[in-house]
């Protein structure tokens, strides 16, 4: 937790952008909103953004980059966040009691483990130093490697870093391996054009790999159902315009739409009709059970809660029937 607070201060003297969506003085609600700079974080932001959805339903947002998302959930804690975006290795967070999940986003598979050149397999990390955002998807697909080659995290020099680091210290020699994700894996592959995928989330058929979009554990369920429904809206214009899509995200981003367009080859994405039908059926809570037993495992947790106790699925449910 205390490399979570230093790169927590870190985050918070990132810069703030303010979406190009106004309001009339004294007119519309700021929501303040976080997210990762990747094609899953950014994408349905910056679609509502350009859609006009957020002056739709009276709000005005302003967003904030983060690295990742136990800090986001930390900045909802503090006060300093409405809503932001976590990948699935975060859901311990959550379901923990210190957030509650408004929205499903996708199933992501951007997550690897990667190794320097001359490492192939979890085996020829054993013993070498392997850098990894703790309490990530970077830290959970690590996990994963780690219990299938038969491994524990004894068995490597796991090396906590915040994922910048990870890039640079992975560039540089410093560390043997990564678990780590796309986009910055591909930024990884410019410097070490050597580098080896180890592991992948693909690998994995009987996990499931959710990101969502996160409030404070205190539901404010007039201001959740407003940006509820934002998120909804923009994600049924992704789902109808994918290459669009990619373009907003790398606007928004500053990044190569290729580049962009190669990261959301990692993501699943689902339309709110399909999301909404799956948070009826148990699907949604099958994945986050998923996730819980995995957490039990790790010892994230010390028992998987029932997923109504941290989804806000009669929210979400209720801001698509209107």
């Amino acid at each position: 937790m205390r490399s979570l607070r230093r790169a927590l201060t870190a985050a918070t003297a990132a810069t703030v952008l303010a979406l190009s969506v106004t309001a009339c003085s004294g007119d519309g609600t700021t929501v303040r909103f976080g997210y990762i700079s990747d094609y899953n974080g950014a994408s349905l932001l910056a679609i509502a953004n350009k859609q006009g959805l957020w002056k739709k339903q009276g709000l005005t947002p302003e967003i904030k980059v983060f690295t990742n998302g136990p800090l986001q959930i930390q900045a909802l804690g503090a006060g300093d966040l409405d809503f932001g975006y976590i990948g699935p290795g975060a859901m311990w967070l959550p379901a923990s009691g210190k957030a509650k999940v408004v929205a499903i986003n996708t199933l992501a598979y951007a997550d690897r483990v990667i190794g320097r050149p001359g490492i192939s397999t979890m085996q020829d990390l054993k013993g070498k130093k392997v850098g990894v955002p703790e309490g990530t998807s970077g830290d959970m697909v690590l996990n994963l490697a780690l219990k299938k080659a038969g491994m524990t995290v004894q068995d490597i020099q796991k090396v906590p870093m915040d994922p910048a680091t990870v890039v640079s210290a992975f560039s540089a020699g410093q560390i043997d391996g990564a678990g780590i994700w796309y986009p910055l894996i591909d930024t990884i592959k410019q410097k070490v054009p050597g580098m080896v995928e180890v592991a992948s989330t693909r690998e994995f058929p009987d996990n499931s790999f959710p990101t969502a979009f996160v409030g404070g554990a205190k539901v404010d369920q007039e201001l959740t159902g407003k940006v509820i429904k934002v998120l909804q809206e923009a994600n049924d214009w992704r789902a109808a315009h994918p290459d669009e899509a990619i373009a907003e995200a790398a606007a928004l981003l500053k990044l190569d739409p290729a580049k962009v367009k190669a990261d959301a080859a990692n993501v699943q994405t689902m339309t709110t009709a399909d999301l909404v039908a799956k948070t009826k059926d148990g699907t949604v809570a099958k994945w986050l059970n998923s996730l819980g037993d995995f957490f039990v495992g790790t010892g994230q947790l010390k028992s998987r809660p029932d997923p109504a106790t941290y989804y806000t699925g009669d929210l979400y449910e209720k801001a698509f029937s209107k």
